[in-house]
């Protein structure tokens, strides 16, 4: 995230939610989501957002 903050965002919980069921689909599956910023990162496994 430029702003630095590695806080998910609506669209960045939306858009994990989307691609895991695009991944069970495909039979893929989605191993974590991260956020990346400078500084700092935020895992959605970590987090239990996965």
């Amino acid at each position: 995230h430029p702003s630095g903050d590695p806080s998910p965002s609506k669209e960045d919980i939306e858009i994990t939610r989307r691609l895991t069921k695009a991944g069970e689909i495909l039979g893929i599956q989605v191993l974590d989501h991260l956020i990346l910023t400078d500084t700092d990162f935020l895992s959605f496994k970590e987090r239990g957002l996965l």
